[in-house]
Parts: structure tokens; C-alpha cells; sequence
């Protein structure tokens, strides 16, 4: 088989889901899917999730409708605004919960409802320090105060941690975004409240309503909570050793070599969502779909490329959250569940 063969642990991601839906109390889980499930497969996860959870998070309309498509009745909140009333209609249409992160995002929402006839439900998304998106103080002041609608149906209100590692930029995120309560229940009564991913769930004490795991979910923990889980890695990829011979001079792949001994091809390259710079035994810099490693491997045996998101991302100077996104993008997904 030419392609790679990404093998994934649903049943994996369903113990890790377990772990921080215990970490999290009596909070309930809003489980990440967004790129397509950090390479896992959107659909496949939710799936496999539905009974774990509460509600899903994505961030395109586009990966919303997917999951509706693949069979998800739970609630799915989208986590990008709608850049365009098509997107608006799509979300309305497929019952997705939008975000609302600015007067512009809820005025799009309005204009798409009355011209529909529709209700669209919506979180709002707060400035706490981010400063990626969504209000601040004076903006949210100013957006309570005015013309607001029956048609937009608000129902949570959140914010992102954006460094959670540091107790003390965490607490003040905290501290600000627990500040805009008030104002926003009194203005649209009861809401769902919800500001820790994964690094906020295992502090203990920013739980709120909801959590929103997303990296945790795949077997790993965000820089500065090394060992605080014990996750389980979901995702190992494997590719095909198609060549090895005695080396008799030249270089190996594109670069220079002078190691002698036994240089082996992998069917992997940087086509297939690696690296370049590889960090999977290559002697050079990764083909577009192949890389030269040292010793012999037989021909067609299995290799397996990836297992380690930490380790690979360490190595090429990148985050784990990276490293899963890219590495199945040109492998046939495998789906193995033992409970």
C-alpha cells in the first residue's frame, strides 16, 4: 500500500475524555473537534464521544455541518464567527450554535434570521486578555445597551486562557472574565459559562459550568502539566520500507553522507504531512514522499513513523498540536476500538 496507515485508539480518546471529565468535576464536557479532530477524524470521534459528552466544539461552519452529516444530534458550537451570510444560513440551518465576538458578528447573525425567518442560537465570546477575539469591557457594555433581538437566541458566554500554564496571568484572565457576569445574565438571563481547555481543567478551580478539552482529548497535555494525566496517545502512523542497499558512495536523499554501512527507503515524506526536517531516523532532510534512513529495513515491512506527538514536535520545534494536524493528511485512517 502506498499510502501511510494512520492507526487511531477510539477507544483511547474515549478513556481520556473520561479522565478530564473527571478532572472537571461535575462541570460538563464540550470535547474540541475542530481540524477534524486534530487529525483524528471529526465525524469518527464524535461519534465515538456522543455518550461522554455534552456538546461539541469546532471552528468552521464547514466542520459543524460535517458532523450533522456523520450522524451528531448533540449541540455543536462554533467556535470562528460567521464571515458571511452563508455561513450564517448553513449554521442556522444545521443547528449549529454560533459565535458572537463583536457588534459586526451579531449584526450578520440579525440581518441573516430576519431575512430567513429564522432563530439562531449563539455563545458570546469575551477578551480576557487573548486579544484574538471578542469584546472588551466597554465594547460589551455598549453591545448590552443596545438593540438586541428575539431572533438571536443567546445562550453561554466564554473566553480562552491563553497562557495556562502561569497561575498568575490565569487567575487575572479569571478574575476578568468572571467580572462580565453580571451585566450578561442581567441582560440575557441564565448563561452557559465556560473558559478552561484542557490546561484549565486541571487546575482545579476554573471549571465554571463547561469545559473545552481539545489536546487532552488525544492522548496530550499543553506545556507545563507534564505527568498531571495519564493520557493515552491515540494516533500512531506506519508507512512501507521500499528499497535498502549497501552503501557504495554519493549521498542519501538530497544531501551529502559518507556513514557507509546500509541506507533503507521509507514511503514518507514531507507530502505527507511531515516535517521536513523529519526527526524519524532520516540521515537528511525528508523527500517530498520518501526519506533515506540509516541500517536495513526489508523491503515492504511495516514502519512505524509516528507514536509520539511530544517527541516529534520537540524535534522538529514545534508543539504536539501541530505535529497531529499534519501528519494524517495523506494516510488511510485505521479505526481500532476494544471496548
Amino acid at each position: 500500500m502506498q499510502q501511510n496507515r494512520a492507526i487511531i485508539r477510539l477507544d483511547y480518546i474515549r478513556e481520556n475524555a473520561r479522565m478530564l471529565k473527571s478532572a472537571a468535576g461535575g462541570a460538563g464536557l464540550c470535547a474540541v473537534v475542530k481540524a477534524d479532530a486534530y487529525g483524528h477524524g471529526g465525524p469518527e470521534v464524535a461519534s465515538a464521544l456522543e455518550r461522554e459528552c455534552d456538546m461539541f466544539a469546532v471552528a468552521l461552519v464547514e466542520e459543524g455541518v460535517e458532523l450533522r452529516v456523520g450522524g451528531i444530534a448533540k449541540d455543536v458550537l462554533v467556535l470562528q464567527p460567521a464571515l458571511s451570510e452563508e455561513e450564517a444560513l448553513r449554521g442556522a440551518c444545521s443547528g449549529l450554535i454560533m459565535t458572537v465576538a463583536d457588534c459586526g458578528d451579531y449584526a450578520l447573525l440579525l440581518k441573516t434570521a430576519e431575512k430567513y425567518g429564522l432563530a439562531i442560537r449563539c455563545h458570546i465570546k469575551l477578551n480576557t486578555g487573548m486579544n484574538r477575539l471578542g469584546f472588551d469591557g466597554r465594547e460589551f457594555r455598549e453591545f448590552c445597551r443596545g438593540m438586541l433581538s428575539d431572533r438571536i437566541s443567546v445562550e453561554g458566554i466564554y473566553s480562552h486562557f491563553y497562557m495556562p500554564s502561569d497561575s498568575g496571568v490565569t487567575q487575572l484572565q479569571y478574575d476578568t472574565f468572571c467580572g462580565f457576569f453580571p451585566l450578561a445574565e442581567k441582560t440575557f438571563g441564565k448563561l452557559v459559562k465556560h473558559i478552561s481547555a484542557t490546561g484549565g481543567i486541571l487546575w482545579g478551580k476554573y471549571r465554571l459550568d463547561m469545559v473545552r478539552p481539545g489536546i487532552g482529548l488525544y492522548g496530550y497535555l499543553p506545556e507545563g502539566f507534564a505527568g498531571a494525566l495519564a493520557l493515552k496517545p491515540a494516533m500512531a502512523v506506519w508507512s512501507t520500507a521500499v528499497a535498502a542497499r549497501k552503501y557504495r558512495g554519493g549521498g542519501a536523499g538530497y544531501g551529502a553522507y559518507s556513514g557507509g554501512g546500509t541506507l533503507s527507503c521509507v514511503r514518507c515524506g514531507y507530502a505527507d504531512g511531515f516535517f521536513r526536517r523529519g526527526g524519524l531516523g532520516n540521515v537528511n532532510a525528508l523527500c517530498m514522499d520518501s526519506y533515506v534512513t540509516c541500517g536495513k529495513l526489508e523491503k515492504y515491512s511495516d514502519v512505524c513513523v509516528f507514536s509520539d506527538a511530544d517527541g516529534y514536535a520537540e524535534k522538529n520545534g514545534t508543539i504536539s498540536y501541530e505535529a497531529l494536524v499534519s501528519v494524517g493528511r495523506r494516510a488511510v485512517r485505521i479505526y481500532e476500538d476494544n471496548e
